[in-house]
């Protein structure tokens, strides 16, 4: 087991990648703190749109795990808690980011992608990993259709990975001293998004028909160029219909755990 004698400091600890990560953390021995806007028991208060308590939060730690995320636009969050890393001892810097940012032209990508640039440019050691859409995110665009007759799904394919896979990465990439933009990651298998669609009905007894559609323009002309994948050998374990399994049985940070506590 790794142990290291300075904390690391989480942003966006209580969140979907937050929750998978902490524990692996915790259970390699990592002294871990994270930083919330609430400062709710067992967290560090601070405020990285306003940088209010993040420096005291800095203080003492040797690396700092940045998974926080705005779903407009991450940059400023990033400049600010960057900024106050430089001053605040230095820490290692490791950003989580996605698959394809420098290829597909969606708003919010951009700002992941200056987000990866402050963190570059920084006076900061860093890693970046980059990782292909979510689970729960793939599976959010068909529950969003619940009360839809059909279930629409674009015509290209996603290659979804398990957030406890991308959290057992991440503490790789911390345990090993990972530098720059490390290889990405993807899950187990490359799927249609039709197929996924049917996957997810499935696990939840519908036999509503799914309907592929296209559009027009440089964004989905990208995703249906493979842009979101990554090509070689996968790194996810868990696959799609696993994860909706864990999800039905209430059990989705369980598997988590038991992901981590297998690698």
């Amino acid at each position: 087991m790794t142990s290291t004698s300075a904390p690391i400091l989480v942003t966006g600890g209580t969140g979907t990648l937050g929750r998978a990560v902490v524990p692996q953390l915790t259970a390699r021995g990592f002294d871990v703190r994270v930083l919330s806007r609430s400062g709710a028991p067992g967290t560090a208060r601070g405020d990285l749109e306003t940088g209010e308590g993040v420096e005291a939060a800095l203080e003492g730690v040797g690396a700092v795990l940045h998974l926080a995320t705005n779903l407009r636009d991450d940059t400023e969050l990033t400049r600010n808690l960057v900024r106050l890393a430089e001053r605040s001892g230095r820490p290692r810097m490791i950003y989580q980011s996605i698959v394809g940012i420098d290829r597909i032209p969606l708003g919010y990508y951009g700002g992941k992608r200056a987000s990866e640039r402050l963190v570059a440019e920084s006076r900061l050691r860093w890693s970046i990993l980059r990782a292909t859409q979510f689970h729960d995110l793939v599976a959010s665009l068909f529950a969003v259709q619940r009360f839809s007759p059909v279930v629409f799904a674009p015509s290209f394919s996603f290659q979804p990975i398990d957030a406890g896979d991308v959290a057992r990465r991440l503490v790789e990439v911390v345990e090993t001293d990972a530098a720059g933009l490390v290889p990405d990651i993807g899950g187990p298998e490359v799927r249609t998004a039709r197929d996924l669609a049917r996957a997810y009905l499935a696990a939840r007894g519908s036999r509503r028909p799914t309907v592929p559609f296209r559009l027009p323009g440089t964004r989905f002309s990208a995703f249906a160029s493979g842009a979101n994948l990554v090509p070689g050998e996968p790194y996810g374990r868990i696959t799609f219909e696993q994860y909706l399994a864990a999800v039905a049985d209430g059990a989705s940070d369980t598997a988590h755990g038991r992901d981590g506590a297998a690698s």
